[in-house]
């Protein structure tokens, strides 16, 4: 335990956690790490994300109005984490953890200039860090240069290890779950928040029982019907299913700060003819996708093929967004990898090791016919040669009328 005004303290208290990553595995990341700061000559690197803090760590902090980070030097790497936490960031922790204690508000930045002492350039994360954090490092650390790395180790992040692609096939499996879950708890009467209770309740049994030890946090769904589907990341009301309403279903699986999607439009027990029309056409244009997740395509002609479809049936006006993204530690409340986005401003070229998904989407305006919001979506690793879809749940209007009585 603490003296009464100490200010830093180590707290190893029990052994390291499970984790699904091996010891090599987060050597590498680190490794990496270090070569782009040798390259660029930096002493130091500050993570404040929770994604490259969990990334490089695997540690997933819960931040509460407190400050997190991550500093990783040319020799040690080590988690600066809140006394709220006890020992829980040491043991989830690949490296040491340095804890601070509330005895003094700056303490957080004592540890920071502890650990980084003597260091000349240091790298930030421009694209997380604030004007507040910024200046108090400055004062932390006077002298110092902040250089910008965020490019650089998204960049690296994009190309996800062998060890990374099982985790999140595992994802892609737990998805099918919690799809299945959710079908089966659809009928007309049922409220949203009933369904997703169902659905997400399933996700997270499953993942408890996949590892032998796993913090369970953050798996969610977005069940939306009627005019709810009309956006991607619309919450889950407690709006009462109706007989044709256009359904959304979106099952989200958090594992070690891994995000897997499903998401599939459903209709509950029949869809008007011009509902079946559209959503046809965006079924067309997944399946047109899903032929163009490859090695050496770039995202934006991607995007651009899709996008012709679309016009061909006069739609394009009702694409409310990118055909699909990057997949890894991000969630809906933190990270993306932007630079791996099917946009039409995204000149990536696509490498094997990367994980995409394809997920094109149009919202048609409430009071117009077939209105409501259509939107597939898959997982695909991208191959040497092509892709691997990690997708099991069928799409389509063949699947996905849902015709479970209640009475």
């Amino acid at each position: 335990m603490t003296n009464e005004m100490d200010r830093l303290v180590r707290w190893h208290n029990g052994e390291k956690a499970y984790t699904p990553f091996s010891g090599a595995e987060m050597d590498g990341r680190q490794a990496k790490l270090r070569a782009m700061m040798a390259e660029r000559d930096i002493d130091a690197c500050l993570f404040t994300s929770y994604h490259n803090v969990c990334y490089f760590s695997g540690f997933l902090y819960c931040s509460f109005g407190r400050r997190y980070g991550f500093l990783v030097d040319r020799t040690d790497a080590t988690t600066i984490a809140a006394a709220i936490d006890g020992g829980q960031p040491w043991r989830r922790t690949h490296g040491d953890c340095l804890t601070y204690t509330d005895w003094r508000r700056d303490n957080y930045f004592h540890a920071v200039a502890t650990l980084a002492k003597g260091a000349r350039r240091i790298g930030i994360e421009f694209d997380h860090v604030s004007l507040d954090t910024r200046r108090l490092l400055e004062q932390a650390l006077p002298g110092a240069e902040f250089v910008d790395i965020a490019s650089d180790v998204m960049k690296q992040r994009t190309i996800k290890s062998t060890e990374e692609r099982k985790l999140i096939r595992e994802g892609a499996r737990i998805c099918d779950v919690g799809g299945a879950a959710l079908v089966e708890a659809v009928a007309a009467g049922v409220p949203e928040h009933e369904v997703a209770i169902a659905s997400t309740t399933a996700m997270i049994r499953e993942i408890a029982r996949s590892f032998p030890f796993v913090e369970l946090m953050d798996t969610w769904t977005w069940f939306q019907s009627g005019i709810n589907t009309d956006g991607a990341h619309n919450p889950v009301t407690n709006k009462v299913i109706q007989p044709g309403d256009i359904l959304s279903l979106n099952c989200f699986p958090m594992i070690f700060g891994y995000y897997t999607a499903l998401e599939r439009t459903l209709f509950c027990e029949y869809a008007s003819a011009e509902h079946l029309r559209l959503w046809q056409i965006n079924c067309d244009v997944h399946r047109a996708g899903l032929k163009l997740i490859r090695p050496g395509a770039r995202c934006c002609d991607i995007a651009a093929e899709l996008n012709e479809i679309y016009r061909r049936h006069d739609l394009l006006k009702y694409r409310s967004f990118g055909y699909g993204h990057s997949f890894g530690v991000l969630s809906h409340y933190y990270g993306r990898e932007a630079s791996v986005e099917l946009r039409e401003d995204i000149e990536t070229v696509l490498e094997p090791g990367m994980v995409v998904s394809m997920e094109p989407m149009i919202m048609i305006p409430e009071r117009m016919p077939g209105a409501g919001g259509y939107r597939e979506h898959d997982i695909l690793i991208v191959t040497e040669d092509g892709a691997e879809n990690i997708t099991g749940f069928p799409f389509g209007p063949e699947h996905n009328i849902i015709t479970n009585s209640r009475k």
